[in-house]
């Protein structure tokens, strides 16, 4: 009985193995190409909604097909990025269960899929769309790549790399209706989505501490007293640069019965003050996932684009 127990304590308890995918090689391509993250390609509506487009026949024939473009771009790069750090993420404790990692989907098949989604996007986008938005798919394309390869070990730029990808998400959909993008919306959308990210990343910093292999290399070079700093410079810019844009009249005083863009302001502030609780906390995963989960702040949420509606259509 003795022998058994010592055996039993020095032999490492076997992981549980990914469960098979459902839909065979095909549902295992899919799982890697992330549909839960596609959410985030809904930013494509940002600026023809700010301008009061989103309705318009060019809007409702572009938009859905900038939508599918910019899917099948990011898909690229979540295929390439898996197939590259396959070996790796077998070490981990989450990422171990990914269909490439776990040897449903063979590295080579990866690779290829992505390679065909990364070129066939950009040149549809060519064809089908203004060549700005060809232009801004393909510089997608190659900066996920190199922060895939190169950038996302080097500190600073890893943040600026992946705010810069919901910035460029948020912008597409004004280059392809030829919408102006104000300033205060670059800026806006910019250090939100940098608000986000360091959130995210301080989180993961202040859940995985001490956990050795369970968390991104790179995390141990900050601290989570910078990337604190980072995500409250962010959202203090953000809420600064939201009240500049709302304060703006342009020339042209409102008409509406409320002042909409002004009060808007308050719901906008309450959502950035509820997201911040649960970077305080360092539970603030993923952005869709804290919006959906938290009903506090989706309800903000909701109110805030009602508001914002309301601002636009000037009623």
């Amino acid at each position: 009985m003795a022998e058994t127990a010592v055996l039993r304590q020095r032999t490492p308890e076997r992981r549980g193995s990914a469960p098979p995918p459902r839909g065979g090689l095909p549902g295992a391509l899919l799982r890697t190409a992330r549909p839960r993250q596609w959410i985030k390609n809904v930013l494509v509506v940002a600026a023809p909604a700010a301008a009061g487009e989103l309705f318009s026949r060019a809007a409702l024939v572009r938009l859905p097909l900038v939508f599918v473009l910019f899917t099948a771009c990011a898909a690229a790069v979540y295929l390439v990025n898996d197939a590259r750090d396959a070996a790796a993420d077998r070490a981990h404790p989450v990422k171990r269960h990914r269909p490439v990692a776990a040897g449903h989907v063979p590295v080579p098949l990866a690779y290829a899929a992505g390679g065909a989604l990364g070129v066939l996007a950009p040149v549809a986008a060519a064809w089908l769309c203004p060549p700005a938005v060809a232009a801004l798919l393909t510089a997608y394309l190659v900066m996920q790549l190199a922060y895939c390869v190169v950038l996302k070990h080097v500190l600073v730029v890893d943040l600026a790399v992946v705010t810069t990808g919901f910035l460029m998400r948020a912008m597409i959909g004004g280059l392809a209706l030829g919408i102006p993008l104000s300033r205060w919306f670059l800026i806006t959308t910019g250090f939100g989505a940098l608000f986000m990210v360091s959130a995210k990343r301080y989180s993961e910093a202040v859940q995985m501490a001490g956990k050795a292999g369970a968390t991104r290399a790179l995390l141990t070079e900050y601290t989570t007293g910078y990337l604190r700093f980072v995500w409250q410079l962010a959202a203090g810019v953000a809420v600064l640069g939201y009240c500049l844009w709302a304060l703006e009249e342009g020339g042209v005083p409102h008409t509406g019965l409320l002042p909409w863009r002004q009060l808007s302001m308050v719901a906008f502030i309450m959502a950035v003050l509820r997201y911040a609780v649960f970077a305080d906390r360092g539970t603030a995963g993923e952005p869709e996932d804290v919006v959906l989960r938290d009903r506090a702040l989706a309800l903000i949420g909701l109110v805030w684009v009602a508001m914002y509606a309301l601002a636009v259509a000037n009623w």
